[in-house]
């Protein structure tokens, strides 16, 4: 029995109608840029397995740290505890994060980061005798699959069977110079009831690679301030160079209370989440009465292992050599956009730093359930490469590894694709 049939037997896959799904693709090795089957076969990842493997797969310096550190110390419960490569990660990204940001909180995954962000945010007016029940977010968002992150989510086929359970939220278009003042009209209308606004920077990624300037988010984050409105940036995907900086919010001049990390945050090693918090934030949970305490946790938060690889993950990242890596690949996604932006096929053609997105011009809108989905997704992975498009949009996240050559070879392949689909 293949180890895909071993797998269908007892396993039941992430975003996959199960009936009408392909076998999964058993790899059993990862090398760098390249992920590889049971029979050989070498797959271009540059999706970077769901955006997390920012430096490649099975990467030497971070397994020999995790292994390193499995030899010293696997896990410790945290509360009432702590460890070394907890305080070093806390101490190091606080450093590289904005300055306003004094706090960690450790969890396990992106969408547990947000949760405790909304928790913090909620909690944060209860302590202080206020209600304030409603958030405001972006039209077309995505900030996970637990209940609260769906709340704040865009409501979708991922959210239908479950709307009468997710809380209220105010959702809002994303800000231009031109329709600001009628977003700060939206949101007066509700500030008594916001109590957090929670926003993907710059890019919404499983919203569909969809592209906004800083500019009018810089206004629309001083406007939520003045109305009392707490920030919340989701920078699980953004996060670790993404962006072009290590931060989207480094685009920016007005900084978030809060941030959500995870994805890049261990190089893809293992799961782990973060949400940072100004001292602000910290503050209102300090207090005598027991109840004020935030009473969130997880068994594994701040494990050990997982700090090590992140610790691990922020050594490589912030080398000279994987910095000029990342703006190799910002430059020549650059290029590419330029030469295909005008091409009858694509509806748009987008870029922010090391993400390359475009809409395939199709009869249908554009749609995570578009039938031109599967042609596309076929077609790369017999070329070789793993682009896993939502619907009719296409988009390039690859680790910082890959070399100019492996993105010409890319590059050649959508082209090729534009002239047989």
């Amino acid at each position: 029995m293949t180890l895909s049939q071993r797998d269908l037997n007892v396993i039941w896959h992430p975003y996959t109608q199960m009936k009408t799904a392909k076998p999964p693709i058993p790899i059993v090795k990862g090398e760098g840029l390249y992920l590889i089957d049971e029979n050989g076969n070498r797959y271009m990842d540059v999706v970077a397995s769901w955006w997390v493997n920012i430096h490649g797969h099975a990467h030497p310096y971070i397994a020999q740290k995790v292994s390193e550190q499995l030899n010293t110390l696997e896990h410790v419960i945290f509360a009432g505890f702590t460890h070394p490569c907890a305080v070093e990660l806390a101490e190091r990204l606080t450093q590289i994060i904005p300055s306003n940001q004094t706090k960690i909180f450790y969890s396990d995954n992106g969408s547990t980061a947000v949760e405790v962000a909304l928790k913090m945010a909620f909690q944060y007016w209860y302590n202080s005798g206020v209600t304030k029940k409603k958030v405001l977010a972006f039209n077309n968002s995505y900030h996970g699959d637990t209940f609260g992150a769906m709340s704040v989510s865009a409501r979708s086929a991922f959210t239908n069977p479950f709307e009468s359970l997710l809380f209220e939220v105010e959702y809002i278009d994303l800000p231009t110079f031109e329709n600001l003042d009628r977003l700060k009209s939206q949101i007066s209308e509700q500030k008594n009831q916001l109590s957090s606004f929670i926003f993907e920077p710059l890019v919404q990624g499983a919203g569909g690679m969809i592209m906004y300037h800083p500019e009018p988010l810089n206004e629309l984050i001083r406007f939520c301030k003045k109305q009392e409105i707490l920030i919340i940036a989701d920078e699980v995907m953004t996060g670790f160079g993404r962006t072009g900086k290590l931060f989207a919010c480094e685009y920016l001049n007005e900084q978030p209370d809060m941030m959500c990390f995870s994805k890049g945050l261990t190089g893809g090693t293992m799961p782990m989440g973060i949400t940072s918090c100004a001292e602000s934030i910290y503050e209102r949970f300090l207090s005598d009465d027991k109840l004020k305490t935030l009473f969130h946790g997880h068994s594994f938060t701040a494990n050990p292992v997982a700090c090590a690889a992140s610790l691990a993950s922020m050594d490589l990242l912030l080398k000279p050599e994987t910095q000029q890596q990342i703006q190799l690949i910002a430059t020549k996604h650059e290029k590419f956009k330029q030469k295909i932006e005008h091409h009858p096929k694509l509806k748009d053609v987008r870029r922010c730093g090391t993400i390359l997105a475009m809409d395939w011009n199709t009869n249908g809108n554009t749609s995570y359930f578009n039938e031109v989905r599967d042609k596309l997704y076929e077609y790369f992975l017999s070329n070789g490469i793993i682009l896993r498009p939502m619907g009719n949009v296409l988009y390039l996240l690859p680790p910082y590894c890959i070399t100019a050559a492996e993105l010409d070879f890319v590059y050649n392949k959508i082209e090729a694709a534009l002239l047989e689909i």
